[in-house]
């Protein structure tokens, strides 16, 4: 099993969380909230306001997440999903794990090219698909 930090449209209560819970898919296990030991600039961006970790650790916040156990199908999916390599790509981030008192390895989905004005846009530590910032998510069915 390998862990996975998700900080945005898959996290519990957002709208893309159902593709985890799909057995279908593979398996994932819910293990712990966490938040990246450094900071990553967290941004939404683009026409669809998806929200995108910016692959610049020590610039930015410590992101809020959930980290999942997965198996080889579940991330084998999420490649898919999360348009790896070309949209997003799996790097490795640390992440402290809430009430476990230490650290883990987390693959992550984050974005190493994308316009250079996404570094100039506000920075989020959680991400929340109707959060104050208001600009709100365009799910893939409506795309």
């Amino acid at each position: 099993m390998a862990h996975v930090f998700v900080y945005g449209t898959l996290k519990t209560g957002q709208p893309n969380h159902r593709v985890l819970l799909e057995s279908a898919h593979g398996r994932a296990a819910f293990r712990g909230w966490g938040r990246t030991v450094e900071p990553y600039p967290l941004v939404i961006a683009g026409q669809r306001n998806i929200p995108r970790l910016l692959n610049l650790p020590g610039q930015g916040r410590r992101v809020a997440g959930e980290v999942y156990a997965v198996d080889e199908q579940m991330l084998r999916f999420l490649d898919e999903f999360e348009g790896c390599p070309d949209m997003y790509q799996r790097t490795r981030v640390t992440v402290a794990v809430e009430g476990a008192g230490g650290t883990l390895q987390c693959f992550v989905y984050s974005t190493a090219t994308y316009p250079p004005e996404w570094v100039h846009l506000p920075y989020h530590d959680d991400y929340d698909s109707q959060g104050e910032h208001g600009l709100r998510y365009s799910p893939r069915e409506s795309r």
